[in-house]
């Protein structure tokens, strides 16, 4: 079963010295995966300075900057698994670096057929 690693963290929870480092271990932990045949996909995100928000009301498409969120910490990456159960995924989530100094949401990912790869 496919899952969603959602990564959360404080924008400013690391200077670029801790980001980079970061970086080396999250790519390490996804050639892990990779070699594990568990690795789909990951990547970190710009800013959400640099995000922008869509929606559709009343047939009127309103773009905003941002997600405005009422939190501190932000969406910050993901990683996409393929896990075997919950019980996989959460161990995996635990060995993502920024489990150390924010939070990963494992959420569990619907496969809809007729997508495009499917």
């Amino acid at each position: 079963m496919k899952y969603m690693l959602l990564i959360y963290l404080e924008e400013d929870a690391l200077d670029e010295s801790e980001r980079q480092a970061c970086y080396v271990e999250s790519t390490q932990l996804a050639h892990d995966l990779h070699d594990q045949g568990k690795y789909l996909s990951a990547n970190p995100l710009h800013p959400t300075v640099s995000a922008t928000s869509v929606r559709v009301r009343e047939g009127k498409r309103l773009v905003t900057d941002g997600p405005f969120a009422e939190t501190r910490e932000q969406l910050g990456g993901y990683f996409l698994v393929d896990a075997a159960d919950l019980d996989e995924a959460i161990a995996i989530a635990a060995r993502i670096p920024m489990a150390r100094r924010g939070t990963v949401e494992v959420r569990p990912v619907i496969d809809i057929s007729g997508l495009p790869g499917r």
